[in-house]
């Protein structure tokens, strides 16, 4: 098999922070030629050991291969890296955390510079690179035909899912799923810091608190389907009044215990704001539209 076969697609690499090292360690641990770039050379060197190719400039690297994969610090520090390089003819993946808005932005930047571009968003921590079944997978948007050339390559550090031509898609996609982890990572600080002070074992309590989370998930899709339907309140078994109703004893006990109930208010005070709007016949689904107005 011959380093051009579609099995292992030379690469060059962009950025090796955590992420991208991990990323360029899974390339070449499948057999990837992969040349590499970083500002601090000294992470690049220590990748020379395991077979990369180490680009003294961000420009010898692109000129290095077709497929050109950057993970940066940052949307700015694309445009600084790639400023004045010749991408003409190149195929620009973008695996930097970035907005929407930014990925739609580089795409039409990336084009006008010659290039054809596929943004990523990595759902995965870089432990989880290059780990099959570690439940790590990027996210990937703009061209379907870059994509589908690339897809196995692509697959190779994680799991892939193309969610979509518009370019800002992966990035959307991105913020959307972590911003529903950060809100369950809220509501499990909060669960932990009440019982801190009392004769609780939180290594006893976690196995409770993981599984009703698990329960908790069917309403994911339960919400998924009344925006899609439009109606947030046919089958509705805890309306939006009950649930305010029983607010004051989430505050009280919070109170009681010494605990801060910043991380619950914003939230309660959403559901009394779609309460007083006339939405008690409702599920928690309606907060949605009261968000994106």
């Amino acid at each position: 098999m011959t380093h051009d076969s579609p099995d292992r697609t030379p690469l060059s690499l962009l950025g090796l922070g955590a992420m991208g090292t991990a990323l360029a360690r899974a390339w070449l641990a499948a057999g990837h030629p992969v040349t590499v770039w970083n500002r601090t050379s000294a992470r690049a060197e220590a990748l020379a050991a395991e077979g990369a190719k180490v680009a003294g400039t961000p420009a010898q690297a692109v000129a290095a291969n077709t497929l050109v994969v950057v993970c940066l610090l940052d949307d700015r520090s694309v445009g600084e890296v790639l400023a004045g390089t010749d991408l003409t003819g190149r195929d620009l993946v973008d695996l930097t955390t970035g907005t929407p808005a930014e990925a739609r932005d580089r795409a039409a930047w990336a084009g006008r510079r010659g290039a054809r571009y596929l943004d990523g968003g990595i759902m995965a921590v870089p432990p989880m690179i290059g780990v099959p079944g570690s439940g790590g997978y990027v996210l990937y948007s703009s061209s379907p035909d870059l994509f589908d050339r690339y897809r196995r390559a692509l697959g190779v550090p994680a799991g892939t899912a193309f969610v979509g031509a518009d370019p800002g898609f992966a990035a959307l996609y991105d913020v959307a799923l972590l911003s529903a982890m950060y809100g369950m990572f809220a509501g499990v600080t909060h669960a932990f810091a009440l019982i801190r002070q009392e004769d609780v074992d939180p290594v006893a309590f976690a196995p409770l608190l993981a599984d009703w989370l698990v329960a908790m998930t069917a309403s994911v899709q339960d919400t998924a389907e009344r925006l899609r339907g439009g109606d947030h309140t046919e089958g509705v078994v805890s309306t939006l009044a009950m649930q305010v109703a029983g607010t004051p004893t989430f505050l009280r006990t919070a109170e009681q215990q010494g605990v801060s109930a910043e991380l619950l208010r914003p939230c309660f005070e959403l559901m009394r704001r779609r309460l007083d709007e006339g939405g008690g016949a409702e599920g928690l689904s309606g907060l949605v539209d009261l968000l994106a107005r």
